[in-house]
């Protein structure tokens, strides 16, 4: 990696933590605003500060993206019948947003009877889901950088009142730390400058450690609704680095299925594949 590389991925990760420290600043002079009494103008700058360093880092992270990388293929990370929302086969970055590695990110919801978006209930237990507490699998023999399950499963959040709610609820996580965002997550190592990162875990349920070897269809967690989540579901993702404020997301494709479109279904057999090889594509067009 060339020295001005390094230099951008560690302005990149000081702006990220610049805009936190701003937004978080700014929560803190709104409290004693509303408590004291204080100029307009300081929280008007705080917000400025804010999105200021979270512009930069944006810039920076865009400069660094690899261009036309060939996707990776890896085996699926679940098994059975799984349909896919926000995905990279219908745009990059597939969340709207490139910070923490996620824009070939991808989010897959278990097939069955899923309880409707509407109005009401505002929120519903997770085990009305069926994704909750399904087997998430190692998509590759790999080792575990860094795993975390303590944070809780909260209610889903799939109706119009409860999103209102996620809004606020996603800035505030945001603003404090992104592992607030992933929620529960494991991140494996899985050679040659590439890592996978499993997000929004059931609480307890990781398997492995940091340090631990893992083979491919090996069972890691289980899924779950843990951070910045409408309803339990598996967050997948590969990038370049294990640092989600520094990650550049990295295009995959999964053997078998390859990676499909926002509202499609895909059956995944029980013992999934698992080679993790450059697949012979055309490169992807943004």
């Amino acid at each position: 990696m060339t020295g001005a590389r390094q230099g951008r991925r560690r302005a990149r990760k000081a702006f990220a933590v610049l805009g936190r420290c701003g937004w978080l600043a700014f929560l803190i002079y709104l409290i004693a605003d509303l408590r004291t009494g204080l100029p307009m103008l300081g929280g008007w700058l705080l917000i400025a500060a804010a999105l200021a360093s979270q512009a930069t880092a944006a810039v920076l992270l865009r400069r660094d993206e690899p261009r036309d990388a060939a996707p990776l293929t890896v085996a699926p990370p679940v098994t059975g019948t799984w349909s896919a929302l926000n995905s990279p086969a219908d745009r990059v970055p597939s969340h709207g947003v490139r910070k923490y590695g996620q824009s070939h990110a991808i989010d897959i919801v278990a097939e069955g009877e899923r309880p409707a978006f509407g109005w009401w209930p505002p929120v519903r237990r997770n085990a009305d889901f069926p994704a909750f507490d399904a087997p998430l699998l190692a998509v590759a023999d790999a080792t575990v950088v860094s795993a975390s399950d303590r944070q809780r499963d909260h209610l889903s959040r799939n109706s119009w009142p409860a999103l209102v709610y996620l809004f606020f609820e996603g800035a505030v996580r945001d603003a404090v730390s992104g592992r607030l965002v992933v929620g529960n997550h494991l991140v494996l190592d899985l050679g040659d400058g590439t890592y996978a990162a499993y997000a929004h875990l059931r609480r307890g349920s990781l398997t492995v450690r940091p340090g631990e070897r893992v083979r491919a269809g090996q069972e890691l967690a289980r899924c779950g609704n843990s951070g910045n989540t409408t309803e339990p579901h598996l967050h997948f993702q590969l990038m370049d680095r294990p640092d989600l404020d520094t990650a550049c997301g990295l295009p995959f494709r999964w053997e078998g299925v390859g990676l499909p479109r926002a509202r499609e279904s895909f059956t995944t057999p029980a013992t999934p594949a698992t080679p993790v090889a450059p697949a012979a594509t055309e490169p992807e067009q943004r």
